[in-house]
């Protein structure tokens, strides 16, 4: 039976290898987070796995305190939010993935504020939108944009995808293996999948945590703290080949990484 903490459900392994010996690596307070609700812990411990590095909380919430976190939007997260400003950012990430597929249906999976998929319309991409928050859904319907309320691995249409953008959605899924599990499968061979997260492994991070300014030990929604290399190992393994690597625009301490779906072929060689 699983272990509940603070509203957690504690993880027993590694949630990206599977390695059991792991150990405390940084505790922080969230109770300061736009997000937070009293009843739901305010510490959050951080561990490390000694097998593969990767950072990770002691839990994930329950379905009672994700009900709680979903019951409240940041401004940045609603459709339509700050439109021209946002249109100027995401211009630049879909540039850069057009240099790779020209056109196809884009699937934005945490879609937010819209704007990555508004943009992508205008390079000639058939936009479709993914986001667990009800409201937005219904928002992105009213502009005519295909949209479904629901977790990725339940989206049943293989290979119909030339696009899957994950802008800073991996970190808050309690097993990031899943949601690129079902990239992959939803990806058209040779389809492009955009990601982007904060960079653990840059210099920058490094100064926030001597300055004790770091955001990312208290961010409630976030489950992981990925570096450039661990999370190049990930794709990796889930039949990706990153092809990009840039510096996002989007939030702090960020990176965006472009990476290609393998067909058969290559997996197998």
């Amino acid at each position: 039976m699983a272990t509940i903490r603070d509203n957690r459900i504690l993880y027993e392994t590694c949630p990206l290898c599977g390695g059991a010996d792991f150990k405390a690596l940084v505790k922080a307070d969230c109770s300061r987070h736009p997000l937070y609700h009293p009843s739901i812990g305010a510490a959050m411990r951080w561990c490390r796995c000694a097998g593969c590095g990767h950072v990770f909380t002691e839990g994930y919430f329950t379905d009672e305190a994700l009900d709680l976190i979903f019951g409240k939007t940041h401004d940045h997260q609603s459709v339509g939010n700050n439109a021209e400003r946002q249109r100027l950012v995401s211009a630049r990430m879909v540039e850069r993935v057009a240099s790779y597929v020209a056109d196809g249906h884009w699937l934005d999976v945490g879609f937010g504020d819209g704007s990555l998929l508004f943009t992508a319309e205008e390079w000639g991409f058939t936009s479709v939108g993914l986001d667990l928050r009800q409201g937005n859904v219904e928002a992105l319907r009213g502009l005519g944009i295909e949209s479904h309320c629901l977790d990725v691995e339940r989206l049943d249409q293989a290979g119909r995808f030339a696009v899957i953008s994950m802008a800073d959605v991996l970190e808050h899924m309690p097993y990031p293996s899943v949601g690129l599990t079902a990239a992959h499968k939803l990806l058209r061979p040779g389809g492009a999948l955009f990601v982007s997260m904060p960079n653990m492994d840059s210099v920058v991070w490094r100064l926030l945590d001597q300055a004790r300014t770091n955001p990312y030990w208290g961010e409630i929604e976030h489950y992981h703290n990925f570096g450039r290399r661990r999370l190049y190992a990930l794709l990796a393994e889930h039949g990706f080949r990153p092809v990009h690597y840039s510096v996002s625009e989007r939030y702090r301490v960020c990176m965006e990484i472009i990476a290609l779906r393998q067909d058969v072929a290559a997996e197998v060689g």
